[in-house]
C-alpha cells in the first residue's frame, strides 16, 4: 500500500498541492509584521500538508488549527511514563488522541460522502482502494489509525529538516544565491517569479544543486539519531558476537559523523555531494538519513520533494533575516531543533524581487 502512496505517479500528483500549501505559508509568514519562530510555524506547515495533500481533508482553517493544537498535546506526551494518573502526561495523551481521533472520524466520514470535485487520489484514498482490492473494506477504526500513521509519518522530522534548512540558507547566502542560479538557469526562475508551469517533478529532479543542498541538511542535521533492528542471525562485528534475536540500535548520527568519505564533516558544504566528489557513493551505508536496508524510510521521497519546493519557494519569492543577533543552539530531542526555534523575520517580494510593503508600513510611508 505504501508503495503506491509514495509512488511516482503518486507525487506527481501532490507536488501542485503541496505547491499551493507552501506558498499560502510563506504569503502568511511575510505578512506577519513580527518574527516568527520558525520551528513552530514549520510544524503547522507540516501537519497542514498531511491534511490537506496526503489525507486530502476539505477541514475549515480555524478548526485544522484547533486539531494542530490537539495533535501538538498528543505529541508531546505520546513517550510519557505510563502512569494514569489525572494530572500526569499519560492522560494528557489519552485526552489528546481521543479528542484527534474524533477529529479524524468526522473528516473521514465528511470524505467519504463528498467524493465530487476531486482531481486526485490522495494517500487516504490509495488506503481505501487497497483495502477494497484485497477483499477487505477497512474499518473506521482502522480509517483513524491509518490517517494518524500517515500524519506522524509526515510530522516532526518533516519540520526538523524544513526548519534546518531556512537556517541553513541564512547562514550560507552563497548558497541560496547559487540556488538562485540554477531556478534560473533552468528556465524556472524569471524575473523574480516562478514560471508557470515549471515546476514538475522531472523538472525539480533535474536541479542536481538543490538535490546537493538538501542531501547536505539532512547530513548534518538528520532529524532522528538512528533506529533500532532485531538480529536475525548471529554474528560477529569487532570480536564480539550478538546473539540472534537482540534488538540493535544504529546511530544516523554517529555514522555521518565518522564516516570517512566525508571531509570536513562539520562544514555545511552541498558540493560534496556534486559531480567530481559525490561523497555519498562511496559506501554503501556512510550516508542513511532514512534508514538503510529494506526497512528504508517509505517516505522519503515526499520528504526530499517537500524540502526540495520549500527550497525553491523561499529562494524565488522570501527575503528573510534572523531576528536574534546569534544562532540559536541545536538540541536533538525529541527531534533536531533550534532551542529558541530560530527566530526569523520574513518579507514579501514582488515579481522584481524588491520588498513588498505590508499595509501598515504602506499607511506609514505616505504620512511621512
Amino acid at each position: 500500500v505504501f508503495s503506491k502512496i509514495f509512488s511516482h505517479e503518486a507525487l506527481e500528483s501532490y507536488l501542485p498541492k503541496i505547491q499551493v500549501v507552501i506558498k499560502d505559508t510563506l504569503r502568511a509568514w511575510s505578512s506577519n509584521p513580527e518574527s516568527i519562530n520558525v520551528y513552530h510555524e514549520t510544524q503547522k506547515l507540516t501537519f497542514r500538508m498531511a491534511i490537506r495533500v496526503l489525507l486530502g481533508f476539505r477541514i475549515p482553517d480555524e478548526e485544522l488549527n484547533r486539531l494542530f493544537e490537539v495533535y501538538q498535546q498528543f505529541v508531546e506526551n505520546v513517550f510519557s511514563l505510563p502512569v494514569d494518573l489525572p494530572f500526569s502526561g499519560y492522560r494528557r495523551g489519552i485526552q489528546a488522541r481521543e479528542t484527534l481521533q474524533k477529529g479524524l472520524e468526522k473528516a473521514i466520514q465528511e470524505k467519504l460522502q463528498n467524493t465530487q470535485g476531486k482531481d486526485y487520489a490522495d494517500a487516504l484514498d490509495i488506503l481505501i482502494e487497497s483495502g477494497k482490492e484485497h477483499g477487505k473494506e477497512l474499518t473506521m477504526q482502522e480509517l483513524k489509525d491509518g490517517t494518524l500513521e500517515l500524519i506522524f509519518a509526515a510530522y516532526a522530522t518533516t519540520a526538523s529538516a524544513s526548519t534546518s534548512l531556512i537556517m541553513q540558507l541564512l547562514k550560507h547566502p552563497r548558497v541560496l544565491e547559487k540556488l538562485r542560479e540554477e531556478l534560473r538557469s533552468k528556465g524556472i526562475l524569471h524575473n523574480g517569479c516562478i514560471c508557470e508551469g515549471s515546476l514538475r517533478l522531472d523538472n525539480i529532479n533535474s536541479l542536481h544543486y538543490l538535490d546537493c543542498v538538501i542531501k547536505e541538511v539532512l547530513r548534518l542535521f538528520t532529524p532522528i539519531s538512528g533506529g533500532y533492528r532485531t538480529v536475525l542471525q548471529t554474528f560477529e562485528l569487532d570480536g564480539f558476537q550478538i546473539p540472534k534475536g537482540w534488538s540493535v540500535m544504529y546511530s544516523i548520527r554517529d555514522t555521518h559523523d565518522t564516516a570517512p568519505v566525508f571531509k570536513d564533516v562539520d562544514v555545511f558544504d552541498p558540493d560534496r555531494f556534486g559531480q567530481g566528489r559525490s561523497e555519498d557513493k562511496d559506501g554503501r551505508f556512510h550516508y542513511l538519513p532514512f534508514g538503510g536496508g529494506v526497512r528504508t524510510c517509505l517516505g522519503k521521497h515526499l520528504a526530499k520533494l517537500f524540502l526540495k519546493a520549500l527550497a525553491i519557494e523561499l529562494a524565488s519569492t522570501s527575503r528573510f533575516e534572523l531576528a536574534t543577533r546569534t544562532f540559536p543552539k541545536i538540541t536533538l530531542v525529541p527531534v533536531v531543533h533550534p532551542v529558541d526555534g530560530l527566530k526569523v523575520k520574513f518579507f514579501g517580494l514582488d515579481s522584481n524581487q524588491n520588498e513588498i510593503l505590508t499595509g501598515t508600513d504602506a499607511m506609514l510611508g505616505a504620512t511621512v
